[in-house]
């Protein structure tokens, strides 16, 4: 028995050094020397490139297609989510498995789908010129994509929820004479605001985040549709390393406090559960 433990130990020993090493290489190393080379300048040279007219703007065009996506789908993966599992319907599996299709398909994929829909080749362009309406190389085209490639994440944390949950207190709910907004505010949204905000959270990230359908769609036009990654990687490209660097640490700074806002949620869901 003591030479089991002993093998355990030394077994789970080696399991923690090994992730802890993988964590730090391939995590902590890359962000510290992000942030290493951002003010290996000076802090001047930070500070202007940070409130640079084209940084700011890029931070602005970042932040709000972050939030229209984010609106949208939480709208989509509540309506969605709540169909799928509470409803049985004909293309129940169909739109199970359209959920998924941003997880399959490349993002710059589903940028030159966007290219071919509402580009000068695209079949809806003409209709969209006689309305005067840009999508391509502008910023409806930018928040389009960041929609698209971020739509699974809310939906995706609601269903397996939602299946747990049962229908068992709405239909009680119903009984009693309670309407659908009632029975939605009152018993389902309690029991899956955790997973709600969680897939908020993840869809937040995966938006500031995204590249390549953005990069595709955007045309790099500076101050108009460049977001915060399509604007490092013009610095980079002009080998204005510090400055690339820089802007780069705004999304370090933004993720640490999306992972910290994710651990919070993740702590406290557990923590209502009794897990």
């Amino acid at each position: 028995m003591a030479l089991k433990n002993e093998d355990g130990s030394i077994t789970r020993a080696l399991l923690i050094t090994a992730s802890l090493l993988f964590l730090f290489i391939m995590l902590i190393l890359p962000l510290c020397i992000v942030l290493y080379i951002a003010l290996r300048s000076g802090w001047e040279t930070y500070k202007n490139t940070v409130t640079d007219f084209y940084t700011l703007k890029a931070l602005q065009l970042t932040l709000s297609s972050t939030l229209v996506a984010v609106v949208v789908n939480t709208l989509f993966g509540l309506f969605a989510a709540w169909a799928i599992t509470k409803f049985s319907f004909r293309g129940k599996k169909f739109l199970t498995t359209m959920i998924d299709v941003p997880f399959a398909i490349s993002p710059v994929i589903a940028g030159l789908i966007f290219i071919l829909t509402f580009g000068r080749i695209g079949w809806a362009h003409e209709w969209l010129d006689s309305y005067n309406i840009n999508i391509v190389f502008a910023v409806p085209g930018i928040i389009l994509a960041v929609i698209f490639v971020t739509f699974p994440f809310v939906a995706r944390e609601l269903i397996p929820v939602l299946n747990a949950q049962g229908s068992d207190e709405e239909e009680a709910a119903a009984l009693m004479g309670a309407n659908g907004f009632v029975i939605f505010f009152r018993v389902t949204l309690p029991n899956i605001k955790w997973a709600l905000l969680y897939g908020v959270i993840l869809c937040t990230a995966r938006a500031m985040g995204e590249f390549g359908a953005v990069s595709v769609l955007s045309g790099h036009l500076r101050g108009k549709t460049n977001t915060l990654p399509l604007h490092v990687e013009i610095l980079y490209n002009e080998y204005k390393y510090s400055q690339a660097f820089a802007v780069s640490s705004i999304l370090v700074i933004m993720a640490v406090i999306i992972l910290i806002a994710r651990n919070i949620v993740e702590y406290k869901g557990k923590k209502e559960l009794g897990l």
